[in-house]
């Protein structure tokens, strides 16, 4: 049984972002939600929590932070210490928050464009400067068929950064938009700069839950004593689960470095965790992963679909499969659709890609398209990109 539903009945019936913000003739490829169904034990647990009147305040309980310690351990072999763990309502408030800590005013912080637009905004939100180190692209023309892998920090690029004062990398782990899961060694390479330099990685880990078959996904903290000192982990159950709106993400620390972090968290940043969202969180990564191994299968056919028609579709469009995630980075520069190509396409095509410009200068001339969705929606996509004069 798909764990996607048609886009038109999800426009029909939901209120989110992704299928309000444009009018209903406008297929919906933008923001990063999925036209899922909630897995089962999470729609058991939150109907249970409604029914039981269970919507007030989130408790003080381990129960959260042992159940993703035990997740991480299944999945990625990562020995994570609940007593580590701290909540808070999402991984943006993980970020201004745990940076907050981390930075001083004015401090300069790394970012790897192409990247996810909000963390422009998370380092001017805590007080810091954004200091951008792109990443380095693959060279040649993207073959379709391949990766994201090709893709790398520019290590070298970082410690030049860090010896122009830099003390902080806010890193995206898996790469959002690129689907790119850090290579082990680069990732290992990074922490090493970092304890040289006396510098924090804080990673963004959400997209991890999502990586496919073809990759093997690298936790930070797992990179090393270095990475232990000097990184912190932001994750949340609410990209691959699609859960989003019910408000919960982890801070994971390793070191007493990190508690010293954590504890000097204003109280409110736990307190505000969503109790819906720590509920549905639980189940999740607890009982989760059978539907997370269906999503994952669909997922993989719907980047392949992109990789065997897109070609077709648009000539002249480049991609990448993406190694995680259900989002594909378009290099749209060869089309004559502009520096921001997703403006021309609400219009000629009725599709609502993510503007690439938003990503960095590196995304000039891109779009990000998500298929998070049916089969059939994907198919649509395709068709209305290919009408698109």
């Amino acid at each position: 049984m798909s764990v996607m539903v048609s886009v038109l009945d999800a426009q029909r019936t939901r209120t989110s972002e992704k299928y309000t913000t444009y009018p209903p003739e406008v297929l919906p490829m933008f923001v990063a939600e999925m036209d899922s169904v909630p897995a089962e034990p999470v729609r058991e647990a939150l109907e249970r929590a409604i029914r039981n009147g269970d919507t007030g305040y989130v408790g003080h309980t381990r129960v959260l932070p042992e159940v993703f310690a035990d997740f991480a351990g299944r999945r990625w072999g990562w020995d994570v210490d609940p007593d580590l763990v701290r909540t808070t309502t999402d991984v943006s408030v993980a970020a201004v928050e745990v940076l907050r800590r981390i930075i001083d005013p004015g401090d300069q912080v790394v970012l790897m464009p192409p990247v996810y637009p909000p963390f422009w905004e998370y380092v001017r939100e805590a007080g810091g400067s954004a200091t951008e180190v792109p990443l380095l692209a693959p060279d040649g023309e993207p073959d379709p068929f391949d990766t994201t892998a090709g893709w790398r920090m520019d290590l070298a690029a970082i410690e030049r950064a860090f010896a122009g004062g830099a003390r902080t990398v806010l890193l995206c782990n898996p790469h959002n938009p690129l689907g790119l899961v850090h290579a082990r060694e680069d990732l290992v390479a990074l922490a090493r700069l970092a304890a040289q330099w006396d510098a924090v990685v804080v990673s963004d880990e959400i997209h991890a839950p999502l990586v496919h078959a073809d990759a093997v996904f690298t936790p930070f903290l797992t990179c090393g004593p270095e990475a232990v000192e000097h990184g912190v982990a932001l994750t949340s159950a609410s990209k691959a689960w699609n859960l989003a709106g019910t408000k919960c993400a982890l801070m994971v620390g390793g070191s007493e470095r990190a508690r010293g972090w954590f504890d000097g968290l204003p109280g409110e940043v736990v307190e505000r965790t969503g109790i819906l969202g720590y509920t549905a969180s639980v189940a999740a990564f607890r009982d989760g992963e059978p539907w997370l191994a269906s999503l994952l299968a669909e997922l993989t056919g719907n980047r392949r679909i992109l990789a065997e028609e897109l070609g077709t579709a648009v000539p002249g469009a480049g991609y990448r499969q993406p190694q995680a995630s259900y989002l594909a980075w378009l290099d749209l520069r060869a089309l004559p659709w502009g520096d921001d190509p997703a403006v021309h396409l609400v219009d000629a095509a009725k599709v609502a890609l993510t503007n690439g410009r938003d990503f960095g200068r590196p995304g000039i001339g891109h779009a990000r398209l998500n298929f998070g969705c049916s089969e059939a929606t994907l198919r649509e996509g395709l068709a209305r990109l290919a009408s698109a004069r």
